[in-house]
């Protein structure tokens, strides 16, 4: 286990990652996914409020950045219309998927069950990206999950008791951050395509 400080380090690295994606949004080279990144910012904000409310400390960070990060991109996506992605019939599906996860958690109220559910919310956005990025993968910036990636697995470095609602979201950031950066990194779509 890391000293819980290091937590900040990556925090920075995130939102630096993110600030990266920013600037190629609104240059128009990314083209971020709305759905994913509304549903980024939406379930990680809800997850946060949850993870507080358990008692989580500084870990919470992590997941209040990569809820925080998403809706700055999210907005940046509406200035530049030429980082525009097509929502198609699957962003809408997941989406309303994503959107239910989130009116079940609020009908429960349970802590936990709130953070499974907005996994599943932000699973659901994330597969979209990942589908994207699987094909088109010149239209993300690998910085941003590169960044967010690593502040996880420090948030993960610095946990001392393992329990669900200080594991669940950091591990499950790690998770999706791995899987974007291989794909958008070694063009595996592309290769399979060939």
């Amino acid at each position: 286990m890391i000293n819980e400080n290091f937590i900040y380090l990556g925090i920075l690295l995130s939102f630096l990652g993110f600030v990266s994606y920013l600037i190629d949004t609104l240059k128009g080279k990314a083209k971020p996914n709305k759905v994913s990144f509304f549903i980024w910012a939406l379930a990680p904000l809800i997850a946060f409020a949850a993870i507080v409310k358990q008692g989580v400390g500084i870990q919470s960070l992590l997941t209040f950045i990569v809820g925080f990060n998403p809706l700055i991109i999210f907005f940046a996506s509406f200035v530049n219309k030429k980082s525009y992605w097509k929502i198609t019939k699957l962003d809408v599906i997941c989406g309303i998927l994503a959107v239910i996860g989130i009116i079940l958690w609020r009908i429960t109220g349970s802590g936990n069950l709130a953070i499974f559910l907005s996994i599943v919310a932000d699973g659901l956005a994330s597969a979209l990206t990942i589908i994207k990025s699987y094909h088109f993968p010149e239209t993300e910036n690998i910085y941003a999950y590169l960044g967010s990636g690593i502040a996880a697995l420090i948030t993960i470095a610095t946990i001392r008791f393992w329990r669900f609602e200080l594991i669940a979201f950091p591990f499950y950031i790690f998770v999706v951050c791995l899987i974007l950066v291989v794909l958008i990194r070694f063009k595996i779509g592309k290769r399979f395509a060939s």
